[in-house]
């Protein structure tokens, strides 16, 4: 079960609560899942119950008895435990590894998209400036992959030399209506971030957070070593990729299984969809570059396990490895997609 059908799962327990009479509220369009904080327990956490508690004229303890009462035989959880002064701690059962992943690979780069479109429709406006008109394309494509219709303008054109960052993105300068206006902490030095090139030279602007000041050096963002977090997003997207080559030459495929000591890894790919949506809600870009760069940290250590040595014979274990570490490089590329930046398979 991953984060966005835990909690469609928990709006269904609400649904279900109000239909019996349990609850008197007003269903919520959505339910935030994330890690338990200090003193949790389980996979995912939420504070659900203390949302619905003023509206319910409930305690919220009480609430979250409700829901849990609710929760109770739902396939896919294993425990609910009620902790603090209502929150819901969730654990999921040991397939939940398994069938992440197979739902990953099936989704494919639009895995953490919204289901289909939305009737939303937000105007994004910004002013001329390189870093601010990197940043509002990246929080356009973001808001589309959660189903809204986006419309972007510019207080001016940009000059022609910028399109090597910014492609054929469409810009309006004529705006009907604002719904808000992206304005990161510009960037000082344009000529050095596009001496960077269409990558490193967005993500040099959109990795930083809006209010931090980014640094185009070209020692740090073209770097071809550990120390580039760009690099080493690509980086492992691309052994992902040649580990597949290389495990279609020995004769085996990836297939979704449970793999020991890769909860890292999951927890991260699980944690996708909510900092796609958060990232969107927010316009935060940055989220997604630092989230993708947690990703690639917790799958490069995995990587020298996925192929079997010598004479071993490919194993349940190394096909359930191959398919965590493909499904690690479609998050990496479909995110990096999301900031405009090229995922590719040779590096």
């Amino acid at each position: 079960m991953t984060p966005v059908e835990l909690s469609r799962t928990l709006l269904y327990a609400v649904r279900r609560a109000v239909d019996d009479g349990k609850l008197t509220v007003t269903v919520p369009e959505r339910v935030v899942v994330g890690p338990p904080g200090p003193g949790g327990c389980g996979d995912y956490a939420s504070n659900l119950a203390l949302q619905l508690a003023r509206p319910a004229g409930q305690p919220p303890r009480l609430v979250a008895e409700t829901l849990r009462s609710y929760l109770a035989g739902v396939d896919g959880i294993t425990d609910i435990v009620v902790t603090g002064p209502g929150f819901l701690n969730l654990s999921l059962s040991d397939a939940a590894p398994g069938a992440l992943v197979a739902d990953i690979l099936r989704r494919g780069p639009r895995y953490g998209y919204a289901d289909g479109p939305g009737t939303g429709m937000v105007s994004l406006h910004c002013p001329r400036e390189l870093r601010a008109l990197v940043v509002m394309d990246s929080v356009a494509r973001l808001l589309r992959a959660q189903g809204v219709t986006v419309r972007t303008s510019c207080e001016a054109l940009p000059p022609s030399e910028w399109a090597v960052l910014l492609g054929d993105a469409p810009i309006d300068v004529t705006p009907e209506h604002l719904d808000a206006t992206i304005r990161p902490v510009p960037a000082t030095d344009p000529p050095a971030v596009l001496a960077l090139g269409p990558d490193a030279g967005r993500w040099a602007l959109l990795h930083p957070a809006p209010h931090d000041r980014p640094r185009p050096s070209a020692g740090e963002h073209l770097a071809q070593r550990e120390t580039n977090p760009l690099f080493r997003v690509r980086y492992a997207h691309a052994r992902t990729r040649a580990l597949l080559r290389n495990a279609a030459d020995l004769g085996f495929a990836p297939e979704p299984g449970t793999s020991a000591g890769t909860e890292r890894l999951t927890g991260a790919l699980a944690d996708h969809p909510r900092v796609l949506a958060a990232a969107a809600r927010d316009h935060a870009p940055d989220r997604l570059a630092r989230h993708l760069v947690a990703v690639a940290d917790a799958v490069l250590p995995l990587l020298p396990a996925v192929l079997p040595v010598g004479d071993e014979k490919p194993s349940a274990a190394h096909r359930a490895r191959l398919a965590l570490a493909e499904a690690a490089g479609v998050v990496l590329a479909g995110g990096l997609s999301l900031l405009g930046i090229d995922a590719p398979d040779h590096l």
